[in-house]
């Protein structure tokens, strides 16, 4: 009886260390196959005179409410319809936003599954401190 006791709470404590070890790489880029940056560090990017293409993954009327001077309008829910035939250069560096952030993630998501090599994401306009056009 007590070596099923000791055995039970050692299995527990080795699921409990798997499980540990295996939420620790969330959020890095190995696992998410992008990678996700500051707003900072997309400002950075886009002032440096790097080439990049800035994706905005709102709709229409929201990118018509304000965006980021340059990015070009390919909503969420079209990346995988539109992706390839704007965006024939699989390695070139994308920035991607949306509002807050869940859309830019799911765009990025899709682009690396599309083959996209160099992909940013970089959180939602609401949270943007700098310029935005009309």
């Amino acid at each position: 009886m007590k070596k099923l006791r000791r055995l039970i709470i050692m299995l527990m404590i080795s699921l409990c260390l798997f499980g540990l070890c295996a939420c620790q790489g969330v959020g890095n880029r190995d696992n998410l196959g992008y990678e996700q940056i500051t707003q900072d560090k997309a400002k950075e990017i886009m002032d440096s005179g790097a080439e990049y293409i800035l994706i905005d993954a709102r709709t229409e009327s929201e990118f018509a409410d304000g965006h980021i001077e340059g990015a070009i309008l390919i909503p969420e829910y079209e990346i995988a319809s539109r992706a390839e035939q704007e965006l024939p250069d699989k390695d070139t560096l994308i920035l991607v936003y949306c509002r807050s952030g869940r859309r830019s993630k799911i765009a990025s998501e899709e682009l690396v599954k599309l083959g996209y090599a160099n992909v940013k994401e970089f959180g939602g306009i609401i949270d943007w401190p700098y310029e935005i056009v009309k």
